[in-house]
Formats: C-alpha cells, sequence, structure tokens
C-alpha cells in the first residue's frame, strides 16, 4: 500500500515542478589513461595556493587553511594523511579527494562517516576541500568563485608539492559533490582514474533539476546565472557543465553511480518524519536519470558501475554505507590492496549492481 501511495504521490510531484523544487530546496546534503597533471595555470601574476596555517586534529588529520589565488581567499582543506606517512618520509601517496554535498562543508565526511578508522590501514592521502554552500564546483560565468580552478589545479598542485602526493587520484563525491566530482573528470581527461557520484543529479537539462537548483541556490542566495550564466542565452555554458551531455569525455576513468530508490528504510528510523520527506523528495527524481546516464556512458565504451538499492533516501545513513561498499574499488583504482571493509561485506540493502 506504501509502494503504490508513494509511486501516486511522484508522478503527482512531477506533474507539479513548483513544489517539488521547494521542498527539495531545503535538503541539506546530508586500463587506465595516462596520469595527467594539473594544467599549467597558475593564478593571477603566476602566483600559486599555499597553506597558511594547519590545525592537527589527531595523528592522522590536518585542517589546513589554504590561500587560494583563483578563489582570491582562504578556503578550509581537512586532509587525512596515509597509513604509513610518517614511517616513509620520502614516499609518494595516491590520493583520494572527497567532495561534499550542498549547504554542507569541508567536514561532512569526517563528521558523518568513519573514513579516518576505514583508511586507517591504506596508504592514501585523503583530501576534503571546502566547495562553499552552492559553489556547484565550477569557475563561475559571473561571479568571483573559481572552484574548478583552485580544485583540478591550485589543490592538486599543492598537495604534490607539499604533501608528497602522487600521480594516481580518485575522486568521491555526494549529491552536489558528485556532479563536481563527474564534471572534474570529464573536464580533466587522466586526472581521476576513478570517479563515483553517490546521490547526484547528472542531467542539468532534467526541469526538476533546474528548478530545484535554482530555488536551493536562492535559499543561500546566489543566483544560479551568477555561475552558468542564463539557461537559454549561455546555454554551451550550462551543456559545457552538463555531465548528460558529455558521456565520451569519461573514456579512460572508471565512473561509479550510485542512488536509492527514494523508500525509507531502518535506517531512516529515528528522523524527524518531515526530514525522512525531505529525503525522500531528494532522491526522487534521481534514479532514471542515472539509468540514462550509464547507458550512455557505456555506450561510449566507458567503464561504468551503478549500484541502485532500496530503500534508500537522499541522507547520510546510505552514503556511508556505500562508501564502505565501493571502497575496495577505490582502492584498487590506486594501485592499492583492496582490503574489504565489513559494512560492505555484510551490507543489507537490496541492490542491484552491474
Amino acid at each position: 500500500m506504501l509502494r503504490a501511495v508513494w509511486a501516486y504521490f511522484l508522478k503527482y510531484l512531477r506533474l507539479n515542478l513548483v513544489c517539488l523544487g521547494l521542498l527539495a530546496a531545503l535538503v541539506s546534503t546530508e586500463a587506465h589513461a595516462a596520469e595527467q597533471s594539473p594544467e599549467d595555470t597558475p593564478g593571477p601574476h603566476g602566483a600559486e595556493a599555499r597553506v597558511i596555517a594547519v590545525k592537527t586534529i589527531d595523528d592522522r588529520t590536518r585542517d589546513l587553511t589554504v590561500s587560494s589565488p583563483a578563489m582570491g581567499r582562504s578556503i578550509p582543506v581537512r586532509v587525512v594523511l596515509p597509513a604509513s606517512w610518517s614511517k616513509r618520509p620520502e614516499a609518494t601517496f595516491p590520493v583520494l579527494y572527497m567532495l561534499h554535498g550542498g549547504a554542507d562543508d569541508y567536514t561532512a565526511w569526517t563528521r558523518e562517516t568513519d573514513v579516518e578508522e576505514l583508511s586507517q590501514n591504506s596508504d592514501v592521502l585523503i583530501v576534503m576541500p571546502d566547495a562553499g554552500m552552492d559553489g556547484y564546483y565550477s569557475d563561475w560565468f559571473a561571479g568571483p568563485a573559481r572552484w574548478e580552478t583552485f580544485h583540478t589545479t591550485e589543490l592538486v598542485r599543492l598537495m604534490e608539492k607539499e604533501y608528497r602526493a602522487g600521480p594516481s587520484r580518485a575522486v568521491v563525491g555526494l549529491s552536489m559533490g558528485g556532479f563536481g566530482a563527474l564534471n572534474y573528470a570529464a573536464h580533466h581527461p587522466g586526472l581521476f582514474r576513478y570517479a563515483a557520484a553517490m546521490s547526484s543529479y547528472v542531467d542539468l537539462n532534467d526541469p526538476i533539476v533546474r528548478l530545484v537548483i535554482g530555488l536551493s541556490s536562492q535559499a543561500v542566495g546566489v543566483d544560479i546565472k551568477q555561475v552558468w550564466g542564463d539557461p537559454v542565452e549561455n546555454a554551451d555554458v550550462w551543456q559545457s557543465h552538463n555531465p548528460a551531455a558529455m558521456p565520451q569525455s569519461f573514456r579512460g576513468t572508471h565512473v561509479h553511480l550510485s542512488v536509492g530508490n527514494s523508500m525509507p528504510g531502518p535506517m531512516d528510523m529515528g528522523r524527524h518524519p518531515y526530514v525522512i520527506l525531505v529525503s525522500m523528495l531528494g532522491e526522487a527524481a534521481l534514479p532514471e536519470q542515472i539509468k540514462k546516464f550509464a547507458s550512455a556512458l557505456r555506450a561510449e565504451g566507458v567503464r561504468v558501475t551503478t549500484h541502485q538499492y532500496e530503500p534508500g533516501t537522499h541522507s547520510w545513513p546510505y552514503w556511508r554505507q556505500e562508501l564502505h561498499r565501493i571502497w575496495p574499488a577505490v582502492m584498487r583504482s590506486l594501485g592499492l590492496p583492496a582490503s574489504d571493509s565489513p559494512d560492505g561485506r555484510q551490507a543489507s540493502l537490496r541492490a542491484r549492481i552491474r
């Protein structure tokens, strides 16, 4: 009965995009290609990003304050050091970039998951940069933000220079961060061996996605036209940031896409009913566009894996479990031992993986 009601509700929402947009705007998100080096495009006047402060959180975790010429200000970045960082002072290490979702910050992954414990035996450098409440992981069309340049050029170079980052990289993101992971992989072929997007919109031409993005941006004081220009007059800019419009650009990268069916389950227990409803709405429009995107990637010869799970809402309990599930694959992509995650072996979700 609940499934039938929910199916009818989704159909109703698709006919009333404004209702969905207003609610979803409240969601707080919760063979390898040749390795590529960041482009030789330093910031203004040849300046490069530099670390101006370091705060030690624990034995492996550091919070960096990075002065970014591209952004024109300082940006916080959290790093988790490799397991043998101290024992191997001359070694370089593969890097995992982890991108947060909208209405969140650089502390999200360590605040909401056990990634530090998960990586305790892995020789991987984990880098978690801030990206603004609604920065969209883009160099803005009409605004001052240059997030993509900061993340893919300045920060990559800085990690290589000061934190012994090697040329093997993977990127994982959720919601807005998954959108960023896909765009970065598409715009910079060879920069990442593996790109994972959890519960992410992948088609900017979807009217629901456009409405939700516009409304959620307004909620934090951002005009989406600053980010990519006018959707009609600057359609080329929008399409250049639309993963679904450039499936061929992912060749050489292993792409992983995951999404829930929007139905709540045991992991949603104890949350306020309104929060559950919003997290259901946040996931509802994603499965179909992700399925189409995966098919387009396969048609272009891209190595792609998908995981559509049920139940599953737009919320952290499912993203934590997905991180455990993909961890062995991420490590293998970086040339590291694929130690199994206990949650990955004993996942209780019924899933379709291919």
